[in-house]
């Protein structure tokens, strides 16, 4: 009885590995077994029987199952990145690659206003940049900073955008209007007040070394950086009732000068 039941468990390992579909009962018709016989030729009688194609088809596994889908996905997002770019100058997204923003003319008046200044032109020849002094100061907004002048002072501010050198631009951020006799203080700006420059050059400021520490990991980094500067020279007030400049006329030197003297004879 126990060699009956080791045969029928043996043939059902054998076909299960040989067969292309593996078979889940035992063998239609049992052998002829006889408890005189050994188990070794039994086994030697019994027939196996074998699938001609069970070596033939073989089965590959793989991690992901939509390998080939996700793959397509991953190409596209990547075509869709290669696109799609930032400008060097104002950091705006731009298709292309890198390439710059087009401004049209509305909206670079537009932007140049939210600043605190206006692009009138090219300087002309006919126009009188250096000018007499004027006892007027005013206190002007460029951006976020602001800045106590008068005529005839060059101040340093952040890169302007839509400028060259030598263009005439109105500073129409005009918060406090002075001269030796009266005040204007706007509220927060002053209405018909504004003050005119010209652009003398585009320029970098200092370089500034940035340099991170983390203690005990190894990490130290060290950049470098130089901010893009605008040069300024005020030229003219307006928008303020201008004293007249009052001329002091100096003392002759005939006038204080003393008598000379005179030797006498003895």
């Amino acid at each position: 009885m126990a060699n009956r039941r080791c045969l029928q468990l043996l043939n059902r390992r054998v076909s299960a590995l040989f067969s292309a579909n593996p078979p889940l009962h035992t063998l239609s018709t049992p052998l002829p077994l006889s408890t005189h016989e050994p188990l070794k030729a039994l086994v030697s009688k019994s027939t196996l029987i074998f699938s001609p194609n069970w070596s033939a088809q073989t089965r590959h596994f793989s991690s992901d199952q939509n390998e080939g889908v996700d793959d397509s996905e991953d190409d596209d997002d990547d075509d869709e990145d290669d696109e799609v770019g930032y400008s060097s100058d104002d950091g705006s997204l731009s298709k292309g690659g890198g390439s710059k923003r087009e401004y049209t003319p509305e909206e670079m008046a537009a932007e140049a206003a939210g600043i605190g200044y206006k692009v009138v032109g090219p300087l002309e020849t006919t126009d009188g940049v250096f000018k007499p002094y004027e006892p007027v100061f005013a206190v002007i907004q460029i951006g976020s900073y602001q800045f106590k002048v008068s005529n005839g002072d060059s101040i340093f501010t952040e890169r302007l955008k839509f400028c060259e050198v030598n263009d005439k631009l109105i500073l129409n951020k005009v918060l406090l209007v002075g001269t030796s006799s009266q005040t204007m203080i706007g509220r927060p700006i002053v209405p018909d007040a504004t003050v005119h420059a010209v652009v003398e050059e585009h320029a970098l400021d200092a370089k500034v070394l940035i340099f991170k520490k983390k203690r005990r990991k190894n990490y130290r980094r060290t950049k470098g950086h130089r901010q893009e500067l605008t040069k300024l020279r005020i030229i003219d007030i307006q928008g303020i009732q201008k004293p007249e400049p009052v001329v002091t006329e100096k003392p002759s030197k005939t006038h204080g000068k003393k008598p000379e003297k005179v030797a006498v004879a003895a």
